[in-house]
């Protein structure tokens, strides 16, 4: 069994935008589960308009790659496949809905994230992107 995930990779000055969810201790890049028929863009705007209150501007889309990993917290075989994008946005960053907590991570908080995500920081420090 797969897990269909879209996420948004916002860097800023050799760190990446995390977010923690309510009652959890892992940090997972910002985004979610695809809705029936939604495209990739239609995911990815609306999942971080609703976990951080801003607007991913369509145009400056651009993805990253595609992850799979064990789904963190899932039965054994569960994996999660993560198609991640950058892009830029409008308005005010703010934690909002399940987010608990947003946070700036480097290369040293890899241990913080979930199995996928700790792939995705490999790669960006791997591009020299992450410090």
């Amino acid at each position: 069994m797969s897990i269909d995930k879209i996420a948004w990779i916002h860097l800023r000055d050799g760190k990446v935008l995390g977010a923690r969810s309510r009652g959890k201790d892992t940090y997972y890049l910002p985004g979610g589960k695809r809705d029936p028929g939604e495209t990739d863009l239609q995911t990815l705007t609306r999942e971080v308009e609703e976990e951080l209150t801003v607007t991913i501007v369509p145009g400056t889309v651009a993805e990253v790659g595609t992850f799979s990993a064990q789904a963190h917290g899932k039965a054994a075989g569960v994996e999660v496949r993560m198609t991640c994008y950058t892009a830029d946005y409008e308005g005010t960053l703010r934690a909002n809905q399940e987010i608990e907590e947003i946070g700036w991570l480097t290369y040293a908080d890899r241990d913080r994230l979930s199995p996928v995500g700790r792939l995705v920081f490999d790669h960006l420090h791997e591009a020299g992107l992450l410090s």
